[in-house]
């Protein structure tokens, strides 16, 4: 069985407890401190959530792909138990933030959903990632499997890129831009014009989901562990009956 050095298991507790506070904190910053945006009201405030998921699952997204090459150059089944923790907990993060994406459209768009090229290309991330998991059951062999995975980890994250840049380049996109850069707004302004107060909580938003989201996925590293030394035994045990 995988053991653990105790500081370790400290470390996560404490990223727990601090996770649980920042939601807590994030979520009084939205709805006591942040006033609403001046064209959208109210229906802006979800669009903290929508944007904090999203970096949650970027930066998980990129872990994979240092993960998957790691496993490349190391054969080393930790780093494959990386890839395949941080993609599954970035795929719950990316589908909260399709999402509250949806619920913030619907009184600003009037609609549900729109074939955006931004909408389109975050549904192409998240059905390419949601493929990953599909490769990895449908392959027996451990090792094959491993290999693929990291290949396909490492290739996919293509997927998320274009998600980032299709805002800033396409003339015809809807979906607004947060900040940086853009065709509607060279000067990196971006489509909001946000008050200090948004600011900071829109910036304490997205780093509350970016601690989460690290959290969560190292506790699925550790259910992971488990559960591969729990098949492990099962395997023993067969064979020593």
């Amino acid at each position: 069985m995988t053991t653990y050095h105790p500081n370790r298991t400290r470390l996560l507790n404490m990223m727990t407890y601090i996770s649980m506070g920042l939601v807590f904190l994030s979520s009084l910053m939205v709805f006591a401190y942040a006033r609403p945006e001046a064209l959208q009201g109210n229906a802006q405030k979800i669009f903290y959530i929508h944007l904090g998921t999203f970096f949650g699952s970027f930066v998980l997204f990129s872990v994979a792909v240092v993960g998957g090459i790691q496993f490349l150059r190391t054969r080393n089944n930790k780093w494959d138990i990386l890839g395949l923790a941080t993609i599954e907990v970035g795929l719950g993060f990316a589908l909260v933030n399709i999402v509250t994406g949806s619920i913030w459209a619907r009184p600003i768009w009037n609609t549900w959903w729109t074939w955006d090229p931004r909408l389109l290309t975050v549904t192409i991330m998240w059905l390419t990632y949601a493929a990953y998991m599909m490769l990895r059951s449908g392959i027996e062999d451990p090792e094959r499997r491993r290999r693929f995975a990291a290949v396909y980890s490492i290739l996919a994250f293509s997927s998320v890129i274009l998600t980032v840049v299709i805002i800033r380049i396409r003339p015809d996109t809807i979906h607004p831009v947060a900040g940086g850069p853009s065709v509607t707004s060279p000067d990196a302004s971006g489509d909001f014009n946000m008050s200090p107060r948004v600011v900071q909580t829109l910036m304490f938003s997205i780093f509350t989901y970016i601690v989460v989201s690290i959290t969560v996925a190292w506790h699925r590293i550790r259910l992971e562990n488990r559960a591969q030394y729990i098949q492990s035994r099962k395997v023993e045990l067969l064979l020593n009956a």
